[in-house]
């Protein structure tokens, strides 16, 4: 392994060629899933692959699926994946550094002839973001049984767009069975942090050991619509009151040393002279444990209610989507691990409060999540950043710990 000629200038070269693909006025990539531009980021990924002879498969949700066969038939394969599909005002390392790492690692394998005993798989798993089509992760979630293939094909975008079509339409609606992913011996996944701590304690690997478990929930608060010329005291203002609810899931985060956001809302009518008197919202709460996150969760039913019997107006909260505290495989986990010691590289365990691919995967197959450092821990933003120095060091455990559980021969 230490002879592996991975190269920090072709992973780099490569990924700033993905990054042409939806690349923005600001530096970043708007490469949603199942757009046009998806489809491109495919098809490239796709030549690059073939030309170290790889075989493709792509199931019916979309997951392109890249083997390097093994010298032993009788082997599961050993998978490394992520995804290429980004945020509408994404940078160019989320995902795409984990899929790239892969193809680095191959290509060095290539090169210099080496064998495993098991196969080695690529893997591009299909809308991991849910930006476009939610819940995210839908790709890996279909291949591990979390949601039907039938309801992730049903999905539609907020312009109507049904997730199946769209995949047809840009030509990545495959023919094989979602369930292939159940087979695997292992997986990994590299991915840049998406948090501060690496960096500030100038940490260059990140030996992810669990994830966080998350509930999300939409909150309908309903007052009465008024003329903006109407006094004060009369008002059932829908808006103010989601302000203060808005505020709560704040507190409650902050309180309780978990997460809490407010992605989206909508309002309604929307007209600049009245009283607004229907907001809709989105709630993301997130903590390591269930425990507490379970009583976040029992604390914002409570204040969304306080707050609304004081405001005068109704608040529904309804939940949309959640998962469990998931932690990664400690033997795959231990091989990381020693592969940055063995390197030198200063790294650290950690728990991620972000949902990845790998936190399906890890439910039915064993699996490791590795993290590099990104400026002020920003992503989802255009501004995201990395040195390729530390996407190097990210190629090279994850490459180091993926051949020893595959076995060089």
């Amino acid at each position: 392994m230490d002879n592996l000629p991975i190269s920090g200038e072709r992973l780099w070269d490569s990924l700033m060629e993905m990054a042409q693909i939806g690349a923005t006025p600001k530096g970043g990539c708007n490469r949603q899933t199942l757009t046009d531009l998806d489809g491109e980021g495919r098809h490239l990924l796709r030549r690059w692959c073939e030309a170290l002879g790889l075989t493709m498969m792509v199931d019916r949700v979309g997951n392109m699926v890249f083997r390097r066969e093994g010298t032993d038939p009788a082997r599961r394969p050993v998978a490394i994946g992520s995804h290429l599909d980004t945020q509408p005002t994404g940078g160019r390392f989320d995902g795409v550094l984990g899929v790239l790492a892969g193809l680095e690692t191959l290509r060095a394998m290539h090169e210099a002839g080496v064998r495993t005993r098991a196969p080695i798989l690529l893997i591009n798993w299909t809308n991991e973001e849910g930006a476009r089509f939610a819940p995210p992760m839908m790709g890996s979630g279909v291949a591990v049984g979390v949601f039907s293939e039938q309801e992730v094909l049903a999905k539609t975008d907020p312009a109507g767009a049904v997730f199946g079509q769209e995949l047809a339409r840009i030509g990545w609606r495959g023919e094989a069975d979602p369930g292939w992913a159940r087979d695997l011996a292992a997986c990994f996944e590299l991915h840049i942090e998406q948090g501060p701590y690496l960096e500030a304690e100038g940490a260059v690997i990140g030996v992810v050991t669990g994830a966080s478990a998350q509930a999300w929930f939409e909150v309908t608060v309903e007052g009465a619509e008024a003329h903006g010329g109407n006094g004060m005291a009369m008002r059932r203002d829908a808006l103010v009151a989601a302000s203060l609810m808005i505020a709560a899931v704040e507190g409650i985060a902050l309180e309780h040393g978990g997460n809490g956001t407010v992605g989206r809302l909508t309002l309604h009518p929307d007209s600049r002279n009245v009283v607004p008197g229907r907001v809709w919202f989105t709630v993301d709460l997130r903590h390591p444990s269930e425990d507490t996150l379970a009583r976040m969760a029992a604390t914002l039913r409570a204040r969304i209610g306080a707050i609304a019997a004081a405001r005068r107006v109704t608040a529904a909260i309804t939940p949309f989507w959640s998962f469990p505290a998931t932690p990664f495989d400690p033997t795959l986990v231990g091989r990381v691990r020693r592969a940055a010691q063995a390197r030198g590289y200063p790294w650290r365990d950690m728990v991620t409060g972000i949902g990845h691919d790998a936190v399906y995967v890890a439910r039915v197959v064993p699996t490791s999540l590795i993290f590099v450092p990104c400026h002020g821990g920003l992503s989802h933003n255009e501004a995201e950043s990395i040195t390729p120095e530390w996407a190097e060091a990210g190629c090279r455990v994850l490459a180091d710990a993926v051949l020893a559980t595959a076995e060089i021969v």
